[in-house]
């Protein structure tokens, strides 16, 4: 086991908060490995992991639409290395389909980059905050089932 996935084990339901936080933000990680690795070598609830893995995800969701608040989109576009004309696609199709995109927070690195867009264009905090739980719920209860019922 990795020096990584022992660490979070150690630390219980708050080192997978803290592995889905980084997850969520702006950090390349894996916090479903660390939630297989949780769930296979330790009696942890998958109740409580799912909880706790979600709030730190949303956690992360949350910061990245609060960076986005912040910026502005030529701002964005550069930290982020993306071409402008490309954060105006992603704008014109939030722009079509609402703060209910939200929902796909969940997807890796899209995720980031739909978060920063839900916050650049000031969405309902309250509304997006609902979408983006929704997704990361669904996501973890899907991968917690899944390694429950294969171990």
């Amino acid at each position: 086991m990795s020096t990584i996935n022992e660490f979070f084990i150690q630390y219980g339901y708050f080192g997978m908060f803290l592995a889905a936080l980084l997850a969520g933000s702006l950090v390349p990680f894996s916090s479903e490995a660390v939630m297989g690795a949780l769930l296979i070598a330790t009696d942890m609830d998958p109740v409580l992991t799912v909880v706790a893995a979600t709030i730190g995800n949303i956690a992360g969701s949350m910061f990245n639409y609060s960076l986005g608040r912040l910026g502005d989109l030529e701002k964005v576009s550069k930290w982020l290395k993306i071409k402008p004309k490309r954060m105006e696609k992603a704008q014109r199709w939030v722009n079509q389909r609402g703060v209910w995109v939200g929902f796909f927070c969940f997807l890796p690195i899209l995720g980031t980059a739909i978060a920063f867009v839900l916050g650049m264009m000031r969405t309902n905090i309250w509304k997006t905050l609902i979408a983006i739980s929704i997704g990361k719920l669904l996501r973890y209860i899907l991968v917690a089932s899944t390694v429950v019922a294969l171990f």
